[in-house]
């Protein structure tokens, strides 16, 4: 019987299903447990998914999945003044405020609701996105398969995929910029170091970046 894993904290991203079980993450900087306990969710075999209005453009009519996109966070995507030094074409992330800025110019910058690394999986410095994919699929890395063995080594891409709609690759890192099946966790601290968004503003980043974008993430 197939099982499909969508993690809270362990994985980059999570979706909704069956009553959580509890577990324990370890901070890889200190190796000590984490206080605070995971919730670990198996999403059944059935599942409702809640269609995005046909009226938002973001989503691509071609996408053979776009109409299976969970609905937006409450986290509004919206265009902000803009004064720092970065140049258009830019992404900064800011751990803190929990939001991802896409550098417009002119002043301005489009601001995203992001999830980011929960406590002792934050993470700060810069990479550049190396490689997009489209409902990517999932492979988890070898630290966290160290963590949760019990992990599918593989799962392939789709509405059920931790990695959401689209991925962004940083650098040589194990950190990506990837949407979410769980969108309430939008603007959040859950992740283990992955920039998760919802699947709809993360389709409408991954028409305006471009491999070589160079991504600030700030903690």
């Amino acid at each position: 019987m197939r099982r499909n894993f969508a993690l809270i904290g362990l994985v980059c991203a999570a979706a909704a299903g069956a009553a959580p079980a509890l577990a324990y993450e370890i901070d890889p900087l200190t190796r000590q447990p984490l206080d605070n306990a995971l919730s670990v969710r198996v999403r059944p075999q059935a599942v409702q998914v809640v269609a995005v209005p046909t009226a938002n453009a973001s989503l691509n009519a071609a996408d053979p999945m776009a109409s299976t996109v969970p609905q937006m966070s409450a986290v509004p995507r919206e265009t902000v003044a803009y004064s720092g030094p970065y140049s258009a074409g830019t992404i900064v992330v800011s751990t803190a405020e929990r939001r991802l800025y896409y550098i417009l110019g002119n002043g301005e910058a489009l601001r995203y609701g992001v999830g980011v690394g929960r406590p002792g999986f934050t993470w700060g410095g810069v990479q550049n996105i190396t490689m997009k994919k489209e409902w990517p699929d999932w492979r988890p890395p070898s630290t966290m398969l160290r963590r949760r063995p019990d992990l599918p080594r593989f799962m392939k891409g789709g509405i059920e995929n931790p990695l959401g709609a689209r991925a962004m690759y940083l650098g040589g890192s194990i950190y990506r910029i990837h949407g979410s099946n769980e969108p309430e966790t939008i603007g959040t601290a859950v992740s283990s170091g992955c920039i998760r968004m919802a699947n709809e503003d993360v389709i409408d980043l991954y028409t305006r970046a471009k491999v070589g974008t160079k991504v600030i993430v700030q903690r």
